[in-house]
This record gives structure tokens, sequence and C-alpha cells, in this order.
């Protein structure tokens, strides 16, 4: 790969790990966020994003910039399962609060990386075999389907192959030892709780980008794009959790809209090859889907005033209703 090529992934890299680290920095540290500040970060971070489409127009081509950002809100709204799952995966584990921005920030980095990966090996596939694209479009049919009759299987971090894996080499202590992943004990080494918990929410990451990619891959196979749609959907996830906890309960058919854009875009994956839809129509389209969503919710909500019942569901899926407190990541260490 030329250096004018590797130039915009090493850019991107960089400027994702800031832009983690202002988030884990400087959105309510210390402390738990509140609506309103959550509302303003998710804003930002939306605002930010829609902008980067513009430095693609500037950089690229405009169909470039449409790509990206159907990418972007596809995967973004792809990005709320993941969240829900690390917090359900924190609860299960008994977290403290303190912890959490940590095990968060390094779940993020390895979503991203094991995306890119998934993304060079699907574009590879694809090129070496056609019939892959009918088998990821068949795939995201069937994860429609899933979301949309709110099939959930559950996380059950004691049948992780992670944590299997984990536990079958190495003794786990009884405790949190501080933010330490490994410790020393008696000439032995441990694991604590932090990295088990850190194992199944990179276990989660896998499954969350197998499902994932394909729906980005019917929209464009430019592998950049893509990672840039998946980096910026999976910043200021914390903000976002805190947004959607308040406003779940206004948007109940939130899975339902999610389910019918993924199926319209399995179908297009489906048949590109003899119906062709642009960019500007396909984000066009899921634009439009998720307006119906939202007027549909705002309807049901004027007809049933009681609309707590999404957000009680979402509580219970997450096993907390609390959001965790932010904290500067911190290389592991040892003790003993």
């Amino acid at each position: 790969m030329a250096l004018n090529e590797i130039a915009p992934w090493a850019l991107l890299a960089v400027s994702l790990v800031g832009l983690l680290l202002v988030d884990i920095k400087f959105f309510a540290r210390g402390r738990e966020p509140d609506f309103r500040e959550a509302a303003v970060w998710s804003i930002g971070w939306l605002v930010l994003s829609l902008l980067v489409g513009l430095l693609v127009l500037a950089t690229r081509n405009g169909e470039d910039a449409v790509l990206y950002t159907t990418v972007y809100l596809i995967e973004r709204s792809l990005s709320l399962d993941n969240l829900f799952v690390f917090l359900l995966l924190f609860a299960y584990f008994g977290v403290p609060m303190e912890y959490r921005p940590r095990l968060l920030f390094w779940g993020i980095v390895a979503a991203l990386l094991l995306r890119g990966v998934f993304i060079l090996a699907g574009i590879t596939l694809i090129e070496q075999f056609h019939v892959v694209v009918y088998l990821l479009g068949v795939a995201l049919l069937v994860l429609a389907y899933r979301i949309f009759r709110g099939v959930d299987e559950g996380v059950d971090p004691d049948r992780n192959l992670m944590v299997r894996l984990v536990r079958r080499f190495y003794p786990v202590t009884g405790e949190f030892r501080g933010r330490h992943w490994f410790v020393k004990e008696e000439g032995r080494r441990f694991v604590t709780p932090l990295f088990l918990c850190l194992a199944a929410i990179v276990f989660a990451d896998i499954a969350f980008a197998i499902d994932s990619i394909p729906a980005a891959f019917a929209i464009t196979r430019d592998p950049f794009l893509i990672w840039m749609g998946n980096v910026f959907a999976l910043l200021g996830l914390r903000a976002l959790f805190v947004l959607v906890e308040g406003l779940i309960a206004r948007f109940r058919y939130l899975d339902e809209t999610i389910a019918v854009v993924l199926g319209v875009v399995g179908v297009k994956l489906l048949i590109e090859d003899v119906v062709k839809i642009g960019p500007v129509l396909s984000l066009a389209i899921i634009a439009v889907l998720f307006a119906i969503g939202i007027a549909a919710s705002l309807v049901a909500d004027s007809r049933d005033p009681n609309s707590e019942r999404k957000q009680e569901e979402r509580s219970k899926r997450t096993g907390q209703d609390d959001e965790e407190s932010p904290d500067e990541p911190e290389p592991a260490g040892t003790t003993g």
C-alpha cells in the first residue's frame, strides 16, 4: 500500500484516539451526567460526524460524502445494541462505576479494530466469491426479522467463549484489584474480574461486527468509508445512552424501525445485480424510514400516554439504571 493510501487511515486512527480521550476527560468527569448535558454532547458528536461528510466532499467527491453519511446513520443506529450489551456486562460482573469508562474505552477500540479486520476480510471475500454478497443479504434479513420480532437471546457471560478460554488458562481473583487486569499472588498470575469483563466485551464486539458490517457493504465497498462511518458511529456512546434512556419512551418503535431499515438494506444487497440504487436514493430511503418510525412513535404516544413500557424493557436489558462515571484510561499494570 502506497504512502498516500496509508496516510488517511493513519490520520483517522490518530483522530479517533484523540476524540475518545476528549470524551473521557471532559464528558461529566467524576460524576453522573444529566440529561441536558448528554443531549448537548450527543448533538455535538452528531454535528461533528456530519461535518466529516463535508470533509469527504472536499477531499473526494459528493457521492463518497453521501455514502459515508449513509453508512454512519446505519452504524449509529446499530451501535445502540453495542452499548446496551456493554452495560449489561458491566452489571453482570459488578464492575464499579469508576472503572466502567475505562472498559468502555477499550471496548470501543476493540470494536473498531475488529470491524477493520472484518471489513478487509469481507472485501477480499466479495472480490473472490460474489456469492458472499447474497449470503450477507440473507444474513441481514434474518437479523432484521429477529430484531422486529424482539428475539433477545440474552448475554450469558458464563457461556461466553472468550471468558471460558481465559478461565481455562488463568485462575481468577475473587474480587477486583483496582484497575489491574492481572495480578501476581504467591508466585501465580491471576486475572481479575475486570479482565474477564473485557474478554466478554471483545467477544460481543465480534458478534456485533458480524451483524453490522454486512449492512455497510450494502451501501459501499470502499473499506475506508465503511471504517470511517464505524469510527464516528461509536464515538460518544456514553452521552448517547443517557440521551436515549430519557427519550426511549418517546421512540417506542426504535427496534422495529431499525429492523425495517436493515431489511431494506438486505434487499438492496440481494437485488444490486439487477436494480442499482444510487447513494443519494439510499440515504433518502433510510432517512424517510427513520422519520416514519419517529412519527409513528409520536402518534402512538399521543394515543397512549403511558409510554414508559419501552424504557422499563431497556432497563431490564441493561440490568441497571445507572450510567457510568467517566475516568481516564490507564495502561494495565500488575501488583505483587
